[in-house]
């Protein structure tokens, strides 16, 4: 059994802290004590404590790629996985102290890989099994996470499901019940760090998680939850935890530290909101950033209204890094204040992974390896995403032609006889269907996302907005210049999978022009799109509901909508087929121009 944190030798004093939703605080346990703690009450004036930061951990445990069946690699020479983290935070314990750090993440811990995928939909923790992430954290000993917009990929009963396995609460102040606003998880807990001759330090923990999950999981949390600003709720929880007596106030936040949001005005709360909470909110020492898949060693937000310095860090994604928070505190007038606070990430690729993590879960992770090995089909000849980001290739229009047959025989009557177009992301370049034998794992490495499928209507013109939104995708590049592959996506921070391609219309992209006047000659059966032909296109439900800003989409009329995994859609598709085979859905109908001269 995986150890609890209630197993530890502590130095206990429970809180106090009452609420419906507020977990209770805790204790955190001490190691051997050294002379200098038993130091008399008047002589202990200082002390020093550490909080370790994990975010976006997606299930990753162990350092293994699913989607290539081996050892996880790429070019920065990077680990992955929990398993690695857990030796890193031993030492940090063992240098420090038990009693003298906290653990704490900041969300998407449940979606992310075939582990997870596996444990949600083919042997779900709802039926009872438990999840390898909760048995790992719970081993690691977190004090506390945030939820992550992920959290509630898979439906709420999974979510609280897992919740319930995790011996640390699930932070959530801004997941509001949408009946009651009530907060649907504990705000916040607050741990009391034992100073042997003097006051406990209280640390309060404040959870944030996205507003976005208003819209990338509607079909999940439509009146159910509502998700307001980060900013919104911490101005409300904060000094709440101050008047508890909290001599520290550490927020982790799922959400990002540039003021920017993927959806636009879609809602009125920032997605990356972290700085703005620093800035905005008095009070607060310290936040562990998530969301964003950035590394962000240290970075410090001067808060408008008291003009105090709040540190920042955000550990990157997937186990990549660790951030650590030390503090020094003093003693004064019986109240603990920080004198000092710093922030670093440490890199555990250098470090071996947990060998009792490594006990506990190598069996799940043997059943999944099992699960992604598993054979459905034949493949013709070798399909490549290589190239996708810039070609029209066939192995993206087998994603389409998946979605396309999936909406068409869900149609109405009436919607069936209107034009059908499909619309995909290439979510990633290194995906590869071979030749010969297919598995699960390379369709799922096609198609990373738990994404779910929506048919829904589109004008012409509607649709001629959609591809220029998508266009932005590439830096300009005049006519006369050659075109470096290396440099010309991603312009804007306009990343691959917010990148949609189409099916079903032909057109170009001309990426010599200005955005906003790139697409060129669209057509639908050989004839020019009108402005008022009307479409149901195909398309996953990230981008339906919204995600990455894409216009109109998110406000279109439905005509079709399943709670099958565009995935499992596909894997299903090459199951029935026996052999996928391109010379049935292969058509080059998009391309890339310089005044409308092909560029490839």
């Amino acid at each position: 059994m995986p150890a609890s944190p209630l197993n530890r030798r502590e130095f206990v004093k429970k809180s106090a802290v009452t609420g419906a939703a507020v977990a209770a605080a805790g204790a955190v346990g001490s190691g051997t004590a050294q002379a200098a703690e038993r130091a008399p009450e008047h002589h202990r004036k200082t002390w020093s404590f550490s909080i370790l930061g994990t975010t976006d951990l997606h299930s990753h445990v162990f350092d293994w790629d699913y989607y290539k069946d081996a050892a996880y690699s790429d070019s920065k020479g990077n680990s992955v996985g929990v398993a690695r983290v857990a030796t890193l935070i031993k030492q940090q314990r063992a240098a420090k102290g038990e009693h003298r750090v906290l653990l704490v993440d900041a969300g998407d811990i449940i979606q992310g890989t075939s582990l997870a995928y596996y444990f949600a939909r083919v042997d779900p923790i709802t039926s009872g099994v438990k999840h390898p992430m909760a048995v790992a954290m719970n081993h690691m000993r977190y004090d506390a996470a945030a939820l992550g917009n992920h959290e509630f990929n898979y439906g709420i009963d999974v979510l609280r499901k897992f919740e319930k396995q995790c011996h640390f609460p699930l932070l959530g102040a801004n997941a509001l019940d949408a009946k009651t606003l009530r907060p649907a998880f504990p705000p916040y807990t607050v741990k009391r760090i034992c100073v042997p001759g003097a006051p406990d330090i209280k640390v309060g923990i404040l959870g944030l998680t996205n507003p976005g999950i208003a819209l990338w999981d509607k079909d999940n949390v439509s009146g159910k939850m509502v998700f307001p600003g980060l900013v919104e709720q911490a101005k409300k929880y904060v000094p709440r935890l101050r008047a508890l007596g909290c001599d520290v106030v550490f927020l982790t936040d799922h959400s990002g530290l540039d003021g920017s949001s993927s959806y636009g005005d879609e809602l009125p709360y920032v997605e990356n909101a972290s700085n703005l909470v620093a800035e905005q909110v008095p009070g607060i020492d310290a936040i562990l950033v998530g969301h964003t898949h950035v590394e962000v060693p240290s970075y410090t937000v001067k808060n408008a209204e008291t003009g105090e310095d709040v540190l920042l860090s955000e550990p990157y994604c997937w186990g990549y890094r660790l951030s650590v928070f030390d503090f020094e505190v003093e003693l004064e007038h019986g109240r603990w204040k920080v004198t000092s606070k710093t922030a670093q990430t440490l890199n555990p690729n250098t470090v071996d992974e947990d060998p009792e993590i490594k006990k506990l879960l190598q069996a799940d992770h043997q059943l999944v390896v099992k699960y992604v090995n598993t054979p459905v089909g034949t493949c013709t000849e070798d399909l490549s995403a290589a190239e996708s980001c810039w070609k029209d290739v066939p192995i993206m229009d087998f994603i389409h032609q998946v979605q396309t047959a999936t909406v068409k025989a869900g149609l109405s009557a009436s919607d069936a006889a209107l034009p059908l177009i499909s619309v995909a992301a290439p979510f990633s370049r290194t995906a590869d269907i071979p030749a010969g034998s297919v598995t699960i794992k390379d369709i799922a490495g096609l198609y990373i996302y738990d994404n779910t499928l929506y048919g829904k209507k589109l004008t012409g013109a509607q649709l001629k907005d959609y591809l220029e939104y998508a266009a932005k995708y590439y830096h300009r590049v005049p006519s006369g210049t050659k075109v470096d592959t290396a440099t010309l996506t991603n312009a804007n921070n306009f990343w691959d999978y917010m990148y949609d391609t189409a099916a079903g219309v032909s057109y170009d992209i001309d990426i010599a022009q200005p955005e906003g006047s790139r697409i060129k000659n669209l057509t639908y059966n050989g004839t020019a799109v009108a402005d008022d032909q009307v479409f149901v296109v195909a398309v996953n439900n990230y981008r339906a509901n919204g995600g990455s800003g894409y216009p109109h989409i998110a406000s279109a009329d439905i005509a079709y909508s399943s709670t099958n995994e565009i995935r499992q859609l596909m894997i299903d598709y090459v199951t029935s087929k026996g052999t996928l085979n391109p010379a049935d859905f292969a058509v080059t109908n998009w391309r890339l121009t310089q005044n409308g001269v092909a560029v490839f």
